[in-house]
Formats: structure tokens, C-alpha cells, sequence
């Protein structure tokens, strides 16, 4: 057993680097697209369905 905990241990650091790498990623292209206001026909869509 000791063994599994070393080796998973040792991927803790990669899966860090990639975990960061892949955020700013995701960061650089979707941040301007997230900051977009809600469309108002999909806000009145929204609003409809909480109605029902």
C-alpha cells in the first residue's frame, strides 16, 4: 500500500501544473465571453420556466 500513496504523491505535483495551465487557459479565452450580459430574450425564457 505504501507504494500506491508514493506514486500518487509523486502525480500531486504534474496534476498542479496542469490544473494552472489549463485555467488560465481557459481563462484567456472564454473571460471576455463570461463578462457578456445574458441575452434579454434568454432572461425572459428563464423567467417564463420559473413561472410554470
Amino acid at each position: 500500500m505504501p507504494r500506491i500513496a508514493a506514486r500518487q504523491g509523486k502525480r500531486a505535483v504534474p496534476d498542479a501544473a496542469f490544473d494552472l495551465w489549463l485555467r488560465r487557459g481557459l481563462h484567456a479565452m472564454y473571460d471576455d465571453v463570461a463578462r457578456e450580459p445574458v441575452p434579454e430574450e434568454l432572461l425572459k425564457l428563464i423567467e417564463q420556466d420559473r413561472q410554470k
